[in-house]
């Protein structure tokens, strides 16, 4: 825009109304006030009189001295919105940075040039004290207008903060200057006196612990925080306890103390509830699921066990590849209900059909085929409760051989063009029917690969525990700690894998795009981590202490458990693939001939609930197989422990 296009106008280039520019203009209006200012303090609004002209040339003079300085001490840089403590230090040492050596000139000068040596001193505080107050100012001005839409919005989780110390004014203050995060700050609760009816950043201390069910009520409190990072877990456990006598549901968490973040005893995660990550004891693996779109997009796919923790978040995962159609195939009909108003929420124009049925009837199973003729599978559909299937070893044998054999036949018959097994690191040399009952799953699958045709594939994949599935100990730990304890764990030494359920459903997904016939694949999973170390990590980010606020008790082991489990036998060779967190595990020797036969075998002596015979067979059949067999009394003890 031109000279004449500003006149015309009335406003100024963009450049200048940037707020950058509009800061640096009164930073220079002030620079350069100061210094007249000064010399009228000094001499009483009186005009001195070696003249005007001094005052205004010496004015240019200190304004450009102390623009150089605000620029080497990065003033120009700082945000005023969010001046601080450590803001108001820089502006200090810039001042600091004319006013002395102009102090000193002028200690030697002075009486020739007829310039006061005070100048320089009242200059730099006028200078300081106007620039600090127009930042204070904006700062102020923002946070109102913050705390105004806030207030006025009537949107947001209404917050109640318990304790208005560091770490509550810490999170309050965060709180208004992010209205975007929905928390809005009601009050605090403390029981220092001397904090009483005080304000901390606008929001007022309403009282002592002792109104707590008071001001929940009568603010209609959403959620509250407990910032007292002092504080014993069994005053937070009593906190929570009158919080949910009072509102049943309430949301509460904890925060740590500002000095607990820095020294880096805790993390900032401690401000958030308990994420099962926190569990992992090493970083999230993150696969590359670009490669997944080729062999999914456009395809029906078919999820087995569709509704239990593997399958609904690898039905999840599949519906951002755009399949033609979903087959969400289980026998728990409420978890299937459920998994359909999740994607009729999130996934609308995913088209899904939910078929209630158990893949041990093999005519049901050859209509769905049929009739949706799906082209890519993945099987999770099994038994998997170790201590159960002990004490129910047929169920095991229908559900998970004889219920694997049929529907690997039929997608060999009908042209499946990917089949993904959901193994397990129990298939390993197994100690339980369940363990027992996957490797033989990964049998079939290795049998069905040499029958495949060309574009078919047929491949397991095998991992560790999953973290928060059903089943797993961390439900079963949470449950635990919310009643007080004690929390159970059956042996001090026992070890296991982990990965979280979006990892296992990733890994999943990522072993189909890298499928060749017959491989199963592994993830990198790091160390196994103990399970009374990880009991003791849930305990503490509950906020609460091991062994103080809630008992550990060690149970004995159960039938069939493992101390440590292994994720391949001595003679599978480990082999990198192209994902650097993904290994294939060359499957070992087993007797294919006789598989069948002794498929046929194990049905037989299911129907007669024979748990001696199955054992009999299946260790037999499986090398490094191996079962301790109970007596009826000791499998009762097992299964109640």
């Amino acid at each position: 825009m031109d000279q004449h296009a500003v006149r015309a106008t009335g406003t100024f280039p963009p450049a200048l109304r940037s707020p950058f520019a509009i800061k640096l203009a009164i930073d220079l209006g002030i620079v350069l006030l100061a210094t007249p200012l000064a010399f009228a303090l000094r001499y009483d609004w009186l005009t001195p009189a070696w003249g005007v002209n001094s005052i205004v040339l010496m004015s240019f003079a200190m304004a450009a001295l102390k623009m150089l300085a605000f620029g080497a001490f990065g003033v120009f840089n700082q945000s005023w919105q969010r001046f601080t403590f450590r803001d108001l230090g820089a502006l200090v040492k810039a001042v600091a940075a004319v006013m002395l050596p102009t102090s000193l000139l002028l200690l030697f000068l002075g009486p020739s040039l007829m310039v006061p040596r005070s100048i320089p001193l009242i200059d730099g505080l006028l200078t300081l004290s106007l620039m600090a107050a127009v930042r204070a100012v904006a700062r102020y001005s923002h946070e109102t207008r913050l705390l105004q839409v806030a207030s006025t919005s009537g949107r947001g989780r209404r917050v109640l903060v318990i304790g208005a110390g560091e770490a509550g004014s810490l999170i309050v203050r965060e709180m208004l200057r992010h209205p975007e995060t929905g928390l809005r700050p009601v009050g605090f609760l403390d029981d220092d006196p001397t904090k009483q009816r005080a304000r901390i950043a606008t929001v007022p201390v309403l009282g002592t612990l002792e109104v707590l069910e008071k001001v929940v009520t009568q603010l209609n409190v959403d959620e509250v925080l407990i910032a007292i990072p002092s504080a014993e877990g069994r005053v937070i456990r009593g906190l929570i306890e009158r919080l949910t006598a009072v509102r049943p549901g309430i949301r509460y968490r904890t925060m740590p103390g500002v000095y607990e973040l820095l020294s880096g005893r805790v993390g900032i995660s401690r401000i958030r509830e308990v994420d099962i990550e926190d569990l992992l004891r090493r970083p999230p693996v993150q696969l590359d699921s670009d490669k997944i779109l080729g062999y999914l997009e456009g395809q029906t796919v078919m999820v087995t066990g569709a509704g239990g923790s593997i399958g609904s978040e690898l039905v999840r995962q599949i519906c951002r590849f755009h399949p033609k159609e979903l087959i969400l195939f289980g026998h728990g009909e409420n978890s299937i209900y459920q998994l359909e108003r999740e994607l009729d929420r999130d996934w609308p124009d995913v088209t899904y059909r939910s078929v209630i049925a158990q893949v041990q009837n093999v005519v049901r199973l050859d209509y769905v085929f049929r009739h949706f003729k799906p082209r890519v599978i993945f099987h999770t559909a099994a038994h998997k409760h170790v201590p159960l299937m002990e004490l129910n070893p047929e169920e095991a044998v229908f559900n998970n051989i004889i219920g694997s054999k049929n529907l690997v036949t039929l997608a060999l018959k009908h042209g499946v063009s990917h089949f993904v097994n959901i193994s397990t690191d129990k298939a390993v040399n197994p100690t339980s029917v369940m363990g027992a009952s996957k490797r033989m799953v990964e049998f079939i699958v290795q049998s069905a690969a040499r029958q495949a045709r060309e574009g078919q594939v047929f491949v397991s994949v095998r991992f560790g525990n999953v973290l928060g599935s059903r089943g797993s100990v961390i439900p079963v730990f949470k449950q635990q700690i919310a009643a007080g304890g004690p929390v159970t764990v059956t042996h001090p030494d026992m070890v296991r894998y982990f990965m979280t359920i979006p990892e296992a459903s990733q890994l999943v997904l990522q072993a189909s795009a890298l499928g060749k016939n017959g491989e199963i694949y592994i993830l990198d999973m790091g160390e196994p981590v103990r399970i009374v170390d990880l009991a003791r990590d849930l305990i503490r980010l509950s906020g609460l202490e091991p062994e103080v606020d809630i008992p550990i008790e060690f149970s004995g082991m159960r039938p069939g458990e493992k101390l440590y489990e292994e994720l391949m036998t001595e003679d599978e060779l480990q082999n990198k693939t192209d994902h650097d967190k993904i290994f294939v595990a060359k499957p070992s020797r087993f007797q294919a001939d006789r598989l069948d036969t002794v498929i046929a075998q194990l049905a037989d002596a299911a129907l007669r609930s024979d748990g001696l015979e199955l054992r009999r067979i299946l260790s037999s059949y499986i090398e490094g197989c191996s079962f301790k067999v109970l007596s009826g009394t000791e499998s009762q003890t097992a299964l109640r422990a």
